[in-house]
């Protein structure tokens, strides 16, 4: 994906942040380049793929 923001006159007064999760990214400022990954530490024989029965109705 390709993504283009042009954030013209932006200013950032004050920033609180309450919550951080596994997934989180918080950036103020300027880059050229900005790359996402991500990966599984589980192993795979833990991974449930399929369907998945409910323990009780």
């Amino acid at each position: 994906m390709k993504m283009e923001v042009h954030n013209w006159d932006l200013n950032v007064g004050n920033v609180e942040i309450t919550t951080v999760t596994a997934s989180s990214v918080f950036l103020i400022g300027d880059n050229d380049e900005f790359v996402l990954s991500s990966f599984f530490d589980t192993p795979p024989e833990a991974a449930a793929l399929g369907s998945i029965v409910p323990l009780a109705s």
